[in-house]
């Protein structure tokens, strides 16, 4: 095929992802220097119809990125006042006591956000520093310079053939050159990780640990309703089966966030996350809230959560790994969002820095200590082991000794030094006929919805006559591999209902629905045989989410 010619840009930065920790970022590069050329390219449809998140902010973030957030009219509308953990069994509840956990847990002065309007209203701003800002342009090749340093990007290709060759109806897209690229693209984003595999920097740290989040919005009876409440349960539904748990947070207008976190490091490929999820709505403290409600809103979204230990190297030639794709999420808090936006902020300064010095496509190592021992770093190394005390002993080990582990660390050392994660959670996966199924209730269909109509609450399209994006590197290995041995739990795990076993004269056949994808990256992460890998479709497809 003859060499695609495709126009080129110049730009001081180019940012990747229009969420909280690009869009930091962006605001900070144009504060140090207005007369900085700075471009973010975004996937979604909009700024925000790709931003999932629980969300209970932290605005320290927004503290030291924009200190006059709330005279600016931020979207931070629902102070937290009230903070409730609970362990549940089938039919009834246990109260955690808040008085012995570390006063890092303490949701006092947070706020419960949509992280879609938070990112919407920081875009507003970026704007009128004068970034520039494209949705629906999504990033789907990296551009290398002559001394392999990565120099750029390549978006907005458009109209490909279903087989992926270029046509006659294609547009080629265009190439974005910057001094240095920023990647902020989220979890298990398609870009970061390439660069991560290019230059080894995974080298000498743990694995990287993911959950699946599930989050419905729902309205509900305003007798029942109790803005700025936050409960967070453990226990229940999932059991011994997987790690986990659930946030269920009271924002304004008799809305309510109901969410469902399950740890992707399960054994038994017969479990069913989004199952699970739609279980747990039927206890009876939960139904009892939803009752007479109406579910509004769907989405799913993987989540880091291998903590300190498992951030890769942050920089290489050209290139830095902001927020979540490098996965700054502190797990025990539930929170990522305030350290994606220092991160940003952080990248920015370095950057500045760089470009004053005329320096360009060299590894931006300041950006890297100011993550590793600044706020980001502090952070995560108090709580470095809960997760893989919770992966390794369970759910009770990690509450007692991650909890004592998190107090020490508030007082400066640790009697556990840095635990590991071991298996990564593909690996974690064990043979089917090691575990039992798993009988899972039929939805109700007024509590608990099918996974195909609450996907159509997630607003996703994609144009169906694109090459798919889901990418199997033998296309054999579901019927061949994960059938029989693991009865391919690419059916369960996904919790958009993409993938399928169909008979075709009773012959098994697998099926990629690739149009009902929300590009939550899971079974990048979980396939047993590593054999999907996710890319980005052509922009402003995918979901599209209201106020996630």
């Amino acid at each position: 095929m003859a060499e695609i010619e495709r126009e080129a840009m110049e730009y001081d930065v180019v940012i990747v992802g229009a969420g909280p920790a690009g869009l930091s970022a962006a605001i900070r590069l144009k504060q140090l220097d207005g007369d900085l050329n700075v471009v973010v390219l975004e996937k979604g449809s909009e700024v925000g119809a790709h931003i999932l998140s629980g969300a209970v902010l932290d605005p320290c973030g927004l503290d030291a990125l924009i200190p006059d957030w709330k005279e600016k009219g931020a979207p931070l509308n629902t102070p937290v006042t009230e903070d409730n953990f609970y362990m549940l069994g089938e039919a009834g509840k246990i109260r955690i006591p808040n008085f012995p956990m570390p006063p890092l847990m303490n949701n006092h002065g947070n706020y419960i956000v949509s992280m879609g309007n938070v990112c919407r209203w920081m875009a507003e701003q970026a704007e009128e520093l004068g970034v520039e800002i494209f949705p629906g342009m999504a990033c789907s090749e990296l551009v290398y310079g002559d001394n392999g340093e990565v120099k750029g990007v390549v978006a907005g290709v458009f109209g490909l053939e279903p087989d992926g060759s270029y046509g006659p109806g294609t547009e080629p897209g265009m190439e974005l050159h910057g001094k240095y690229v920023f990647l902020s693209e989220g979890v298990r984003g398609s870009l970061s990780k390439e660069v991560i595999a290019k230059y080894d920097l995974s080298a000498g740290k743990e694995v990287q640990k993911y959950g699946v989040g599930m989050k419905e919005i729902w309205e509900v009876d305003p007798a029942k309703h109790k803005e700025g409440t936050v409960t967070h349960t453990m226990g229940w539904p999932l059991g011994s089966n997987a790690g986990g748990g659930s946030f269920i947070y009271h924002l304004e207008n008799n809305q309510v966030y109901v969410g469902f976190v399950v740890h992707l490091n399960y054994k038994n490929p017969h479990l069913y996350p989004y199952m699970e999820f739609q279980r747990f709505k039927h206890h009876p403290v939960v139904a009892e809230l939803l009752k007479g409600g109406k579910r509004v809103a769907y989405g799913a979204r993987a989540i880091t959560e291998g903590g300190y230990q498992s951030m890769p190297k942050l920089v290489a030639p050209g290139v830095a790994l902001l927020g979540c794709s490098a996965g700054m999420v502190n797990v025990p808090r539930i929170k990522g969002n305030h350290n994606a936006m220092l991160s940003g902020k952080a990248a920015a300064e370095a950057a500045y820095d760089a470009i004053k010095a005329d320096r360009s496509g060299d590894e931006l190592t300041a950006y890297e200590v100011d993550v590793r021992d600044g706020a980001i770093g502090d952070d995560l190394k108090k709580v470095r082991n809960v997760k893989p005390l919770w992966s390794k002993y369970g759910l009770t080990a990690s509450l007692v000794l991650g909890g004592m582990d998190m107090w020490t660390n508030t007082l400066g050392f640790s009697l556990l030094g840095t635990l590991g994660h071991g298996k990564n959670d593909a690996e974690s996966t064990e043979e089917a006929s090691k575990h039992q199924p798993i009988d899972y209730p039929k939805p109700d269909g007024t509590l608990s919805f099918d996974r195909l109509t609450n996907v159509s609450f997630a607003a996703t399209n994609h144009e169906e006559s694109q090459p798919c994006h889901l990418k199997l590197t033998d296309p054999d290995i579901p019927v061949k591999v994960n059938l029989p041995k693991f009865d391919e739990p690419a059916q369960r795990y996904c919790p958009a209902g993409v993938y399928e076993m169909v008979e075709d004269e009773g012959t098994p056949r697998f099926v990629i629905n690739f149009q009902n994808c929300v590009h939550c990256k899971t079974c990048d992460i979980k396939d047993p045989s590593q054999n999907i890998t996710w890319t980005t479709p052509q922009g402003g497809d995918g979901p599209n989410y209201p106020n996630m």
